[in-house]
């Protein structure tokens, strides 16, 4: 087993964050299936805390980040990732989550896929964000 620097652990095919949701709810951070990682949604809770309250654009990349430390333990890296897909509570959301995935990703340019959703498992997540890397 290997554990990153902010206490993700890679356990194999598995991986976990230690985040409150996955112990509750059943789940992996991420799953390593042949050459893909796939990461479960990600939202911007950091040690139990939802961050960044209010602010869409902060919380997309926070979530990023959790997702692409997962993808890192998977042992693939940013240029990987072939989807996104982003949830928004709120219409007005599309745009500043988009462009946080633009930053996240610049040259990369994954497929991408954005919902609305009435709501997530907290009030004050504005935005869920799940990708999916494949070794090339």
């Amino acid at each position: 087993m290997s554990v990153s620097s902010d206490g993700m652990q890679n356990t194999g095919p598995r991986i976990f964050s230690g985040g409150i949701w996955e112990e509750r709810y059943g789940y992996a951070r991420a799953v390593v299936a042949g050459e893909r990682v796939i990461v479960s949604g990600c939202t911007a809770t950091v040690e139990g805390e939802v961050r960044h309250v209010g602010d869409a654009y902060a919380q997309a990349l926070t979530a990023i980040d959790i997702a692409l430390e997962a993808v890192l333990m998977g042992g693939l890296t940013r240029e990987d990732v072939v989807m996104v897909r982003y949830y928004v509570v709120e219409q007005r959301h599309f745009d500043v989550v988009g462009e946080a995935i633009g930053e996240a990703f610049g040259k990369v340019r994954p497929a991408c896929t954005g919902v609305r959703v009435a709501g997530l498992v907290d009030p004050r997540m504005l935005v869920e964000i799940e990708i999916e890397a494949l070794r090339a």
